[in-house]
């Protein structure tokens, strides 16, 4: 009986928590709302009203299923805060998704969850049709999802309500953050924020000058502007055209969102730090050093390669051709400055294989980029230099090596094997992707490259991401792309807390 009570108290902290991330992105709709409203688009407002009801119910609901006793936030322990994040972003995916049905854009309700999850997880792969004729009320909501996402839907609940550090910071690292850029987490949740806001000003003044420039009338320069800022900051690659970035025409205009997707993909703690006066810690950084390594070497031999094909001929072409979507797949954004059938019929196999291995690596680490994360890759290359300096070096050694990453670190063995954990659970959700596309009937190549994509939250995509797919292949490429973004740990939580109760309830039946 003891166990029931405890199983119907952890019920009750999950729903509690859930329900508060539910409300508040539930209220954001009032922002799409507004937007429907000035533009006079009077059906789509109603199908926001319609979803921000419905939203607002389901969250209400799970508040007062936590409040039949009284919840004790001090209690809130890690498998409730792993349960919460992974279990918010569920609920949410389906909650947002209602406006896209509603839209008639999608041809169903998967194909709308398809395109929350990868504007969630800061994909950017679509499956909306007509996308050149979308409303302003739904193009402001997809692009605001995705910079949400960027940030994390946790970490502006904790922002915005959570007082209680200790359950507060179990549901921030749940959510795939553990970085603390101040003493406590809630201070953390709005510094993050405050960065973020600081530089949507920056970006998207930068960009809306550049559009009138090119001749985007002032309005539209302006939307434009905030659009292409949200994605290239949370490295999500949603765009309001079709063309995605080829439909500015404008080398400057890729330069701006080029220059902000990098920044976007490094550590919140580096921007803090940098910030504080801390300008050396870009150098001494293990994230920016694996970064400047792995760009510089992939740019470099993407341009070798393609040069052999000789299919961009000058110096500006391979800037805006080659480096901008090498660049665009290592942090993650998935931005595509050529046609997605360009990839398979102008890169050949050497251009795809290289793309494939930077999508995989990533970003930052508590950032707004995905993949394995520059981190987990560097402290990987320094523990195997490690262990051969210590099979080299006399038994008696006993030297303590470091990294640097905001501050001074020990390289354990048990933080090296939990890297190297992670970048497995990336290699099998890449490889099962890759296996999943071949079974259908998709080149190999093909399908490693879209499964590299989706497993690390990219969005570039070689053409085999359409509304037509299979639906498994659908249901797989959300499954990919909740895991990618949530880093495996939440989620696994979640399916084990459910898999308890299930033996439980089989027990005691």
């Amino acid at each position: 009986m003891s166990k029931f009570r405890n199983r119907t108290y952890d019920i009750e902290i999950i729903s509690y928590y859930t329900g508060y991330i539910v409300l508040i992105v539930a209220a954001l709709m009032i922002i799409p709302i507004t937007t429907s409203f000035i533009f006079k688009e009077w059906n789509v407002m109603l199908d926001f009203i319609i979803s921000s009801a419905i939203s607002l119910t389901v969250g209400l609901n799970l508040i007062m299923i936590g409040m039949r006793k009284k919840v004790s936030k001090s209690n809130v322990q890690w498998k409730h805060g792993f349960a919460v994040a992974s279990l918010s972003w569920i609920v949410l995916m389906f909650l947002c998704a209602i406006p896209y049905r509603l839209s008639g854009h999608t041809r169903s309700l998967l194909d709308a969850c398809f395109d929350v999850m990868s504007g969630f997880t800061t994909t950017g792969v679509v499956l909306l049709q007509d996308l050149d004729h979308l409303s302003n009320g739904l193009n402001m909501w997809r692009h605001m999802l995705t910079f949400i996402g960027g940030q994390g839907m946790v970490v502006l609940a904790i922002t915005l309500l959570v007082k209680e550090t200790g359950g507060a910071y179990k549901m921030y690292v749940g959510e795939g953050k553990d970085i603390e850029l101040v003493p406590n987490v809630k201070g953390t949740a709005r510094q993050i924020w405050k960065i973020s806001m600081i530089y949507l000003m920056i970006g998207t003044a930068s960009l809306w000058i550049i559009g009138i420039l090119i001749g985007l009338k002032p309005l539209s320069a302006f939307f434009h502007a905030l659009y292409i800022f949200e994605s290239s900051w949370s490295t999500g690659g949603f765009a309001p055209n079709t063309q995605n970035i080829m439909y500015y025409h404008s080398v400057i205009y890729e330069t701006v969102a080029m220059i902000i997707f990098i920044l976007g993909s490094f550590n919140f703690g580096l921007h803090y730090a940098i910030w504080r006066g801390k300008q050396r810690e870009v150098l001494k950084n293990i994230e920016t050093q694996s970064f400047f390594i792995t760009s510089f070497l992939a740019c470099i031999l993407a341009l070798a390669g393609l040069a052999k094909l000789n299919v961009y001929p000058d110096a500006v072409a391979g800037f805006r051709r080659i480096i901008f979507n090498v660049l665009s797949a290592h942090t993650t954004t998935g931005f595509g400055s050529i046609y997605a059938r360009q990839f398979a019929l102008e890169w050949g196999g050497f251009g795809i294989l290289i793309l494939i291995l930077v999508m995989l690596i990533g970003g930052s680490a508590c950032s707004t980029a995905g993949g394995f994360k520059g981190l987990r890759v560097g402290i990987v290359c320094k523990g195997l230099v490690m262990d051969v300096k210590k099979l080299l070096s006399s038994e008696r050694s006993m030297k303590v090596y470091k990294f640097h990453h905001i501050k001074d670190h020990i390289l354990e063995d048990s933080l090296i094997k939990t890297s190297a954990i992670i970048i497995c659970c990336y290699l099998v959700i890449f490889t099962i992707g890759t296996l999943l596309g071949t079974y259908y009937g998709y080149s190999l190549s093909d399908s490693a490259f879209e499964a590299a994509s989706i497993t690390g939250n990219v969005g570039l995509s070689i053409g085999v991401t359409t509304p037509s797919m299979p639906v498994t292949m659908k249901v797989y490429y959300i499954i990919a792309m909740y895991l990618g973004r949530l880093e495996f740990l939440s989620v696994f939580a979640l399916i084990g807390y459910i898999g308890g109760g299930i033996k439980r309830y089989a027990k005691i039946h």
